[in-house]
């Protein structure tokens, strides 16, 4: 769902909206764990270890211009990205490497 922030009339509604939006977040930050703990199954059958260079610096070119489309500032989006996917190759190692 979009959001016009300029649509908050008072300080009580834009808070409102923000703690939407940050519930918003963890659902998709659950559903993208999910994600990872389906990677932890099928990396082992492919022979795809839980780190790849070459995969981690993909993510970070497609989040870093997504951000830019969105006005949103690239080093900010890379920054929070490489917190996610660290956590998700320490995920994954504990049980594919």
């Amino acid at each position: 769902m979009r959001y016009d922030p300029q649509e908050c009339s008072t300080m009580a509604e834009l808070r409102s909206r923000i703690d939407r939006i940050d519930g918003e977040l963890v659902d998709l930050l659950a559903l993208r764990a999910a994600h990872i703990d389906r990677a932890v199954q099928l990396k082992p059958g492919e022979g795809i270890p839980a780190r790849a260079e070459d995969r981690v610096a993909q993510v970070i070119d497609n989040v870093r211009a997504l951000a830019r489309d969105k006005a949103l500032d690239p080093d900010l989006a890379e920054e929070l990205w490489r917190i996610l996917i660290e956590w998700s190759i320490r995920r994954e190692q504990r049980t594919i490497d």
